[in-house]
């Protein structure tokens, strides 16, 4: 199933993985899935891109596909759950 947010991340689930493609690049988030369940184990920004809030618009696009299946997320990766704690509109996704 591709779907795409409104800030342009796409769900690559062949790859298990979020991407956002950026001039040339993709920062991409890796999960896994549990039964209503999102798992965000890491989220990488390429070298080039970090500082533009790449990585912060990957977050916002891969919540809202994750609200919009109607599932829960587990932020394993410390930079997924620090902006997760840091938007309070998102922590009704905690799973």
């Amino acid at each position: 199933m591709s779907e795409e947010s409104s800030t342009g991340v796409v769900d690559n689930a062949e790859r298990q993985r979020f991407e956002l493609p950026v001039q040339g690049r993709i920062a991409f988030a890796d999960y896994r899935t549990r039964p209503g369940l999102v798992l965000i184990d890491h989220v990488e920004t390429p070298v080039e891109l970090r500082g533009g809030g790449v990585a912060a618009q990957l977050m916002q696009g891969l919540l809202e596909i994750v609200r919009a299946r109607g599932l829960k997320i587990v932020p394993l990766c410390p930079y997924a759950d620090a902006y997760i704690r840091r938007h309070a509109n998102y922590q009704d996704l905690l799973g």
